[in-house]
């Protein structure tokens, strides 16, 4: 059983689900994270769903640079937790199954290429109680021996 975070699923209502990858990016004593700007106003782990047919570490890769700018090295799977939601951009409810990795940040390539994102660095402490997602504090908690 994958442990849940968030609300709990509503009665009546039909959730399809919506695999993700995330990353808990460490580089100098600093996490990386993204700011987005739209839906919704929130700090978060760079990543998102994976696309039909793309294998997870592939969809790693390309969301973190999607949200960061940033190309990673060395993923190493930590854990996954689920979440019931609703996700405004697809208009639809969702459970994501989250699964979660630490890389490395190894090179910038410019600013994130999507819309609403900004790539900011932070101390992990304070992302810890900074971050929207609960699983996703809960993840980098763990990481830094919190939890």
């Amino acid at each position: 059983m994958i442990r849940r975070f968030g609300d709990t699923p509503r009665k009546g209502v039909t959730y399809g689900q919506r695999s993700g990858v995330y990353a808990i990016l460490m580089r100098r004593g600093q996490m990386l994270a993204t700011w987005q700007g739209a839906p919704h106003f929130e700090l978060q782990l760079p990543g998102g769903g994976i696309d039909p047919g793309e294998h997870p570490l592939t969809a790693l890769h390309r969301e973190v640079y999607e949200e960061t700018g940033w190309r990673i090295a060395s993923p190493r799977r930590l854990g996954a937790f689920r979440r019931f939601t609703w996700m405004p951009e697809y208009e639809r409810h969702a459970m994501k199954v989250c699964t979660v990795y630490l890389a490395r940040p190894v090179l910038p390539l410019g600013p994130p290429t999507e819309p609403k994102h900004t790539a900011v660095w932070l101390d992990p402490a304070d992302a810890v109680r900074m971050l929207a997602n609960d699983g996703d504090a809960d993840m980098l908690a763990r990481v830094l021996h919190l939890a």
